[in-house]
């Protein structure tokens, strides 16, 4: 059975002026030729996503989409009508989410983060912008202080809103974030608290003292790599501190009172030295 909105291998049936069709358990469907790798012949078997056309028939392409069925993913607005928004998913074809689907109008150009999956009543390939209705309800299989993948969902007033794993809802606080996010980036993020609601508060600093070792043996490399001397004190900004050094105010002075009682760092008003033959 063709698995609609995801690859599938199929054997090459038979060639025509406009391309290729491929055998399926469902009948055959054609791949267009300007998607057919040079050198297909009959009887060899091709790697190929399958979907639905402008006509609602079944289609083939060796285009990779950005999003599959049962995928999260974070698309372009292309454009809007009076029954929902297109979306750029990296096929001709663009991705419907229906007006029921979304929290919020939507306009060109915008970016939304979405659940895609395939509608039973249709058989059509839909997304929906109310993607939390998809995460599992189950615990977190896991404990604070883990580390985690996250898929960045949404912006809100207290910091970003991440998927976990691909499971769980997780927050990023705006006071934990030291760099710049974007919806769909995947940065590797730590549990900090499972919440008795059952969500996740995440940091994307490692915790407490693995934390600091790590923190630790960053600046050692930063300060040889200067020759030993790095502008940078507990006095400094903490933006200079995170542009530098990729880490926060905090965790940077944890580090650095870490490497002076090891006799590793000497400690001035405006910076940082390594200390002789260390």
């Amino acid at each position: 059975m063709l698995a609609l909105g995801d690859f599938n291998e199929l054997e090459v049936a038979r060639a025509v002026d406009f391309g290729l069709y491929l055998t399926s358990d469902d009948g055959d469907l054609l791949i267009p030729g300007k998607y057919v790798p040079e050198g297909t012949q009959v009887g060899d078997w091709l790697r190929v996503f399958v979907y639905r056309d402008s006509e609602d028939r079944l289609i083939a392409t060796t285009l990779e989409p950005y999003v599959r069925v049962n995928q999260f993913a974070a698309l372009t607005v292309r454009d809007v009508s009076s029954v929902g928004a297109f979306l750029d998913w990296g096929l001709e074809k663009d991705l419907f989410l229906p007006y029921s689907n979304q929290w919020r109008n939507l306009r060109p150009g915008q970016r939304v983060t979405v659940y895609v999956y395939l509608d039973e009543t249709t058989d059509r390939i839909v997304a929906t912008a109310k993607w939390d209705r998809f995460l599992s309800e189950e615990p977190f299989p896991g404990q604070t202080g883990d580390e985690v993948q996250l898929f960045i969902a949404a912006e809100t007033d207290l910091g970003y809103s991440a998927i976990v794993n691909g499971t769980h809802q997780g927050l990023l606080y705006y006071n934990e974030v030291f760099k710049p996010l974007r919806l769909g980036d995947t940065p590797t993020g730590y549990v900090r608290q499972i919440r008795p609601d059952g969500k996740l508060d995440i940091s994307l600093q490692k915790l407490g003292y693995a934390e600091a070792l790590d923190a630790a043996q960053v600046i050692l490399d930063a300060l040889r790599k200067a020759n030993g001397s790095l502008p940078l004190s507990d006095k400094s900004e903490a933006d200079d501190i995170y542009r530098r050094l990729g880490m926060s105010k905090k965790v940077f002075k944890k580090a650095l009172g870490s490497l002076y009682k090891q006799g590793l760092v000497q400690l001035l008003p405006e910076q940082t030295r390594l200390v002789e033959g260390k």
